[in-house]
C-alpha cells in the first residue's frame, strides 16, 4: 500500500470493513486525505481492480467524539439519500456499506463512491455558476422519496444567536425579532439541508457543469425556502450580500417555488443567516484552507451583518 502516513490514519478495523465491501480481486492501493470537512474525517481510497484497474472511494468517518455520539442518526440519513438519488435524477456518490453505530469500525464509519469534479469557492466565473447551483436545487427538491427523511431542525434561537462585533445593533434586533415568532406554514420538500457551494463539484475548464452533490447528512423534510436561504448565506458570506440575495431569484427563475409572502420569505431567509453566526469562525478557517486566504473572520463577520441588513431592506 502506497501513503504510508495516510494510511495510519484508517483504523485497522475499518480497514479491515472496507475489504469485506470490495469486489473480489480488488485491493486498496493507496489512502489519502480530503479536506473541507467539519465534522467527520475524509479518506480518498484508491482501489486496484481486478483487470488492473482503479477506481476510487470515499470513507467519512466520525472520530470527534462530539460528533460520533451523533453520527447514527447522520449515517443513516445519508445511507437513505445515497440509496435513493441515483434513480431520482440527481448525481450523488453511490452507497457502498454503513457503520453508522461503529459495529465492525472504530467509528461510525460510510463508505461512498467518488464523484469526479471539484468544489469552485473562487470569485471567478460566479454569475455563470449561479443559474447552474439553482437548477441543481430545483432537482433536489423534486425528489418524491417514498418513505421521506425525517422533519428539520432548526436549532438557533433568539437567545443562541451571537451579533457579531460592532454589526448594526438594531438590525440585528429587528431580525431576531423575526424569529421569535412561529415558523410559517410551508409544502415539505426533499431537502439537503447544506446545499452550498462547498457540497457542489463542478467540472470543465470554467466549472461550467455540475458533476455531483455531496455530504447530505443532514437530509431532512421540509420548506425549499431552507435550502434557498442557506446556500443564499454561504454565497453572501463567500462573495458578498448581492450574490446571496441573487440566488433566491435564480431559484424561482428555475422553476423553484418559494413561500408566497415576503414576510414568510423573511422569516426563513433570516433564520438562516442567523443560525450561521454561531459558525463564523469555523467556516471561515476552511475557506482559507481552501484557497480564500482574505476571508478572515471579521471579513466573513462583516458581510454577514452587511447580508442581515440587506434583507431586512429588501423583504422588511
Amino acid at each position: 500500500m502506497s501513503n504510508h502516513d495516510e494510511a495510519a490514519a484508517v483504523r485497522p478495523l475499518t480497514l479491515d470493513w472496507v475489504h469485506r465491501h470490495l469486489e473480489a480481486g480488488e485491493r486498496i492501493v493507496g489512502i489519502g486525505a480530503l479536506h473541507g470537512g467539519i465534522t467527520a474525517e475524509m479518506r480518498r481510497l484508491t482501489i486496484g481492480t481486478r483487470d488492473g484497474g482503479r477506481r476510487d472511494l470515499v470513507l467519512r468517518s466520525f472520530v470527534d467524539p462530539y460528533y460520533a455520539r451523533r453520527a447514527e442518526d447522520s449515517l443513516n440519513r445519508e445511507a437513505g439519500a445515497l440509496a435513493l438519488l441515483p434513480g431520482a435524477g440527481v448525481a450523488a456518490p453511490g452507497l457502498v456499506a454503513v457503520d453508522a453505530t461503529a459495529a465492525h469500525c472504530e467509528y461510525p464509519s460510510l463508505l461512498m463512491t467518488h464523484l469526479a469534479g471539484r468544489t469552485v469557492l473562487g470569485d471567478a466565473g460566479l454569475e455563470a455558476r449561479i443559474p447552474l447551483l439553482a437548477r441543481q436545487l430545483v432537482a433536489i427538491h423534486a425528489v418524491r422519496p417514498a418513505v421521506p427523511p425525517p422533519e428539520y431542525e432548526a436549532l438557533t434561537t433568539p437567545d443562541t444567536v451571537v451579533t457579531p462585533k460592532g454589526a448594526d445593533a438594531a438590525a440585528w434586533a429587528a431580525a431576531i425579532d423575526v424569529i421569535r415568532g412561529p415558523a410559517p406554514p410551508y409544502e415539505g420538500r426533499f431537502l439537503h439541508r447544506d446545499f452550498q457551494p462547498g457540497n457542489v463539484l463542478f467540472d470543465g475548464p470554467h466549472a461550467s457543469a455540475i458533476t455531483g452533490v455531496v455530504d447530505w447528512a443532514a437530509t431532512s423534510r421540509g420548506p425549499a425556502d431552507l435550502d434557498a436561504a442557506h446556500c443564499s448565506t454561504t454565497l453572501a458570506l463567500l462573495h458578498g450580500p448581492a450574490w446571496g440575495l441573487r440566488f433566491t431569484e435564480a431559484y424561482e427563475e428555475a422553476g423553484g417555488v418559494l413561500a408566497a409572502t415576503a414576510a414568510e420569505r423573511l422569516y426563513w431567509q433570516v433564520r438562516d443567516a442567523l443560525a450561521s453566526s454561531e459558525e463564523v469562525r469555523v467556516v471561515s478557517h476552511v475557506w482559507r484552507e481552501a484557497g480564500r486566504p482574505e476571508l478572515t473572520a471579521r471579513v466573513v463577520e462583516q458581510r454577514l451583518d452587511a447580508y442581515v441588513t440587506a434583507l431586512l431592506d429588501t423583504l422588511g
